[in-house]
């Protein structure tokens, strides 16, 4: 079936990527089965608000009730799994975290091989599934993996690694009757379609909460999210599309972050003092044992390395090209401002 006229199955709805997936989907005339856990909920509203909503239903369901999944799957042509839990610090990594992911893509998966329908599904995992602490001598590339994470060392990053390796081996040994293609982006930003700050935006709301005392030695590789909803198009059109995708735009560290907010006109409490050498560092890995643990560990696993990502392959087969970083985090920025998690840049003159 051509875009426009199939019925996908988009589980999380409501959330960040998902949402602009949504707006997409009806954009070009496809009927969506969004899966939220209460229909009834007013904070879905934004969704019946889309342009096309006449075509999207909203179906019940929980990453650990299998069953939830079989109803919304039997009307889907394809899906698009990009429900899981995405925090950094939990009081049970294995039920808040790990249980969630891998269940609930398994539920996923198993409720697509018993529709007749489905011929494709495309699942959102993460860079989190690639690497637990990035390499400083190469280029990570759609053939790494995640071997390092624990349920005490960066749980979340664990969850997504055994989330996307539960689906690879369900292909394997259930040879269902649809093809798996995985996404897996990097540091996702940009605008909302509600007031709820995801995980990733919230690196600029404490940078100019002064959440961040000084400036470390930190790298993220960004990716817009608008792109990553629309690489998840993409793999679900493209009949040749195979394997996972890593989808990133470019790097940028802490310290060109801070310069670019600031010459953004956004002042807040700023850091100003850099602690991004050898020694700053050190300093910056003995303080993260005060931190919680999610983000303890995270800091200890990523100071002082950049995250390079070879991106040859989603660009190639799939034609996909990225927003420039900086118009990413300035869009980002002023979403924040306009849901009021932030000064604008006019407030802060």
């Amino acid at each position: 079936m051509n875009p426009g006229s199939r019925s996908i199955l988009v589980s999380g709805a409501n959330g960040f990527i998902a949402a602009h997936a949504v707006e997409r989907l009806l954009a070009r005339g496809d009927s969506v089965i969004g899966t939220v856990r209460n229909p009834d909920d007013p904070k879905h509203g934004f969704l019946r608000a889309l342009p096309g909503a006449e075509r999207l239903s909203l179906s019940p369901a929980d990453l650990l009730d299998a069953q939830s999944f079989l109803a919304p799957a039997s009307q889907a042509d394809a899906v698009l799994h990009m429900a899981s839990p995405y925090v950094m610090t939990v009081r049970d990594p294995q039920r808040d975290l790990v249980d969630p992911a891998v269940q609930g893509t398994l539920a996923v998966l198993e409720a697509a091989a018993k529709s007749p329908r489905v011929k494709r599904v495309v699942l959102t995992s993460s860079m989190a599934a690639v690497t637990d602490e990035p390499p400083t001598d190469r280029a990570l590339t759609e053939g790494d993996w995640n071997t390092r994470s624990t349920l005490r060392r960066n749980p979340y990053y664990l969850s997504k690694t055994l989330a996307e390796r539960a689906a690879w081996d369900f292909m394997a040994q259930a040879k269902p009757g649809f093809d798996l293609v995985v996404i897996n982006p990097f540091l996702v930003v940009g605008p909302a379609h509600t007031a709820a700050i995801n995980t990733s935006n919230q690196i600029f709301v404490d940078l100019l909460a002064g959440t961040y005392p000084v400036i470390m030695a930190l790298d993220w590789g960004f990716v817009d999210v608008r792109d990553v909803a629309d690489a998840h198009l993409l793999a679900l059109d493209n009949d040749q599309a195979s394997g996972r995708y890593l989808c990133a735009a470019a790097n940028m560290n802490m310290a060109e972050v801070v310069r670019l907010v600031r010459a953004a006109g956004y002042r807040g409490k700023l850091p100003s003092l850099e602690l991004t050498g050898a020694i700053g560092t050190s300093l910056m890995r003995l303080a993260s044992y005060a931190q919680p643990q999610g983000v303890g560990s995270y800091l200890r696993s990523h100071l002082g390395r950049v995250p390079r990502v070879d991106t040859a392959k989603i660009r190639r087969e799939l034609s996909m090209a990225f927003r420039p970083v900086e118009q990413s985090i300035r869009d980002t920025l002023a979403d924040l401002a306009r849901w009021g998690h932030i000064r604008g840049a006019e407030q802060a003159k």
